[in-house]
C-alpha cells in the first residue's frame, strides 16, 4: 500500500491519527492501546513509514491489531491455546548427545527452569530424546492459571514468545523481564547454533532465524512498554 497519510499523532484516547483521522484494526476497531508509551511507539512506526507501507516493519502495530481483533472475542480460550506449550516445553527435552551439546542445554535451559520452578512454586521433569513426558499436573494446572491471568494485549505479545521458542516457560521468563529478552533467545536457539557451528550455516536457514529473532525481541518490547 502506498503511504496515504502525511501526519501522525497520537490520540488523547491513546488510538493513532493519520491526518487527523483515527486508525482501525483490520477488523475495524479503533486503534487504541493501554499505555502512552505503546501509543507513541506505534506513532512511531507510522511515521517511519517511506512512500510504500511496509507491515513487517511494523510489529508493535501488528501486535496491537492482533490483540483487539484475535484475542478480544475470547482471551481465555486464546490463553488456553498458550497455556498448552507447558505440557511440552521445549526446555523439557534434552539431547542425548554430543556432550557438547547436552552440556551447551544444561547451562542455557536449567536457568530458566530454575526461575520458573522458585517464581510458581512448580517442579519441571525433563527427559533425553523427544518422547513426550507427561509433566505435574500442578505444574500444568499452575502455568495455566499464569497465563489466564494476563489481558488480552499481554497475551498478544505472549503468543510469538511462546510459538517461536517453542517454550512457555522463555516466554513467561521474558514477559516478567527475569532475564535479559536477548538471552532467552540465545538459550532457546542453542540447537541451531550448534548445527550451524558443526555443519556450517545456511544462507536461507540464517535469514529466517534473523526473522524469528526480530518477531521474538520486538514481542518483547511490546510487553515492555505495557508497563
Amino acid at each position: 500500500m502506498k503511504r496515504f497519510y502525511t501526519t501522525v499523532a497520537v490520540t488523547p484516547e491513546r488510538g493513532i491519527a493519520l491526518d487527523g483521522r483515527p486508525v482501525r484494526t483490520p477488523g475495524k476497531a479503533p486503534l487504541a492501546v493501554p499505555t502512552d508509551g505503546l501509543a507513541e511507539a506505534i506513532a512511531q512506526e507510522w511515521a517511519a513509514q517511506g512512500e510504500t507501507i511496509d507491515p513487517r516493519s511494523m510489529h508493535m502495530t501488528g501486535l496491537a491489531n492482533a490483540a483487539i481483533d484475535r484475542v478480544s472475542d475470547d482471551p481465555a480460550v486464546f490463553a488456553a491455546g498458550l497455556a498448552g506449550y507447558g505440557e511440552s516445553d521445549l526446555l523439557c527435552y534434552r539431547a542425548e548427545g554430543p556432550a557438547g551439546l547436552v552440556a551447551r542445554q544444561s547451562a542455557a535451559w536449567d536457568p530458566l527452569l530454575d526461575w520458573a520452578a522458585r517464581r510458581y512454586d512448580v517442579a519441571f521433569t525433563t527427559v533425553t530424546g523427544i518422547i513426550h513426558v507427561h509433566q505435574p499436573a500442578a505444574t500444568i494446572a499452575r502455568l495455566a492459571a499464569v497465563t489466564v491471568a494476563r489481558d488480552r494485549f499481554a497475551l498478544a505479545g505472549l503468543f510469538p514468545l511462546v510459538t517461536i521458542s517453542g517454550s512457555l516457560v522463555a516466554a513467561l521468563a521474558v514477559a516478567e523481564r527475569a532475564f535479559a529478552a536477548e538471552a532467552i533467545w540465545d538459550a532457546v536457539i542453542v540447537d541451531e547454533l550448534w548445527s550451524a557451528e558443526q555443519w556450517g550455516e545456511d544462507a536461507l536457514a540464517a535469514e529466517a532465524l534473523a526473522l524469528r529473532r526480530a518477531d521474538f525481541l520486538a514481542a518483547a518490547g511490546f510487553l515492555k512498554l505495557l508497563e
